[in-house]
């Protein structure tokens, strides 16, 4: 039996790569059922200031075809920025989450809110060397 039952973790997941696939796979291994947000267009162009590469009903095809995602899903730009809507959407016990986000004033009070579901936040790092705006560099050169 894995630590939690139901695992979430949300992102762009743009110019899908190892990265990601790496992120989707250490989360899987702590949950029995993993649900994957993937932030709308909207999000992208209006809080990443980012034109997506791939639309979002394709980012969401993506993840659905992968066997480590039990369920992927659109979210909207407050479900995204707002966990605690997330939680009440999805009722998951656990939030997987990039480390650079860890200590910060916002996750502090999400870890402390997250107490009344009796869920948490497991912090991953991010995997060195790849990402979405380094390929997005490397093809213009």
């Amino acid at each position: 039996m894995k630590k939690y039952k139901i695992g979430y973790t949300c992102g762009v997941f743009d110019m899908f790569h190892v990265g990601h696939l790496n992120l989707l796979e250490k989360c899987k291994s702590m949950c029995d059922y993993l649900i994957v947000g993937v932030c709308n267009d909207d999000y992208v162009r209006n809080i990443k200031h980012k034109e997506p590469v791939y639309s979002e009903q394709d980012r969401v095809r993506i993840l659905e075809a992968l066997k480590v995602v039990d369920r992927a899903e659109l979210v909207t730009i407050e479900e995204t920025n707002d966990k605690i809507l997330a939680i009440e959407k999805f009722h998951f016990d656990v939030l997987f989450s990039g480390d650079d986000w860890k200590g910060s004033e916002r996750y502090q009070k999400t870890e402390e809110q997250f107490k009344k579901y009796g869920a948490f936040i497991e912090y991953f790092p991010y995997t060195q060397g790849i990402s979405t705006t380094q390929i997005k560099e490397k093809i213009k050169k």
